[in-house]
């Protein structure tokens, strides 16, 4: 059984055992608070992730569930550590809420996507941009951050932030449309910049010691990569895949669909500033080039 790892003397730490290359090691589920606590990312339905975090809450009151966003990976134990412990559930919304217009307007020309969704999750209570919640030694002011999902939120108590997938340092957060949003994605890093942070508690890996470096690191990664794309639509027409093929030459063929996508995100934040245009309209399968 897992053994809860200690963060700080108000924050503790369980990993799931789901490691992949999408996960990492494993997701990483917090407990916050000393006897009444706050559970942030309850993770995969494990049995085993499960007991460990009832043995680990055990003399314990789990006030609060809160969910950062509706992937699998994060949130589909949570019916089953809620039923267990009575705790509300908190959350943005469903898996679905928070889209942008412009992928809603996108999302019937792209296959295949939204593997990880949980489209059963529907949280107890919603949780608003600046929304706070309080326990007898913690408190939590939520962050609406779209962009991995148009519902992802962070949570910062202090100096300290729990970043869900949007930042974290062993790699850089999946985009993938029509749920991922490449502009807001930016948007939410430059917000996030803005706040002088001593450490982030991501979803998957270990504590990010200097996150205000590595959300500066992230987003010039997204610039990079934008400048690559259009630098390979230079030399002519290409699809999104064909163009992750040359720009993603380093990763291993099986995570080239996330890099696809990743891809069509730039390729559409790109198109919405008029930079690039898609033929015969924006698809995944669309041939794109310089506008």
């Amino acid at each position: 059984m897992t053994e809860p790892v200690t963060i700080t003397p108000r924050i503790q730490r369980l990993r799931a055992a789901n490691p992949s290359p999408l996960t990492g090691s494993g997701t990483n589920t917090y407990l916050v608070g000393g006897k009444d606590i706050a559970v942030i990312d309850p993770g995969p339905d494990l049995d085993a992730h499960l007991a460990a975090l009832l043995q680990a809450t055990k003399g314990r009151r789990v006030a609060a569930i809160i969910v950062t966003h509706a992937h699998r990976d994060h949130s589909a134990l949570t019916p089953r550590l809620a039923a267990a412990t009575g705790a509300e559930v908190l959350a943005f919304g469903g898996a679905q809420d928070g889209i942008s217009p412009q992928m809603k307007a996108f999302a019937g020309d792209v296959g295949g996507s939204g593997e990880g969704l949980d489209l059963a999750f529907t949280p107890d209570r919603r949780l608003a941009d600046g929304d706070r919640l309080t326990g007898p030694d913690w408190e939590l002011r939520a962050i609406h951050t779209p962009g991995h999902l148009g519902g992802h939120i962070c949570l910062a108590q202090g100096g300290t932030l729990f970043s869900g997938d949007h930042v974290m340092g062993w790699a850089t957060s999946i985009v993938s449309p029509p749920e991922g949003d490449m502009g807001d994605y930016m948007a939410s890093l430059d917000r996030l910049g803005r706040e002088d942070w001593t450490l982030a508690l991501p979803g998957h890996g270990d504590p990010v010691e200097d996150p205000p470096a590595r959300i500066a690191e992230l987003a010039g990664h997204r610039r990079l990569r934008e400048a690559q794309v259009i630098a390979a639509l230079a030399t002519g027409p290409a699809t999104a895949a064909q163009l992750a093929a040359r720009i993603y030459s380093e990763v291993a063929p099986g995570l080239l669909p996330a890099a696809t996508r990743n891809v069509l995100a730039h390729l559409i934040d790109l198109a919405s500033r008029n930079r690039v245009d898609a033929d015969p309209s924006p698809a995944v399968d669309a041939l794109w080039h310089l506008s």
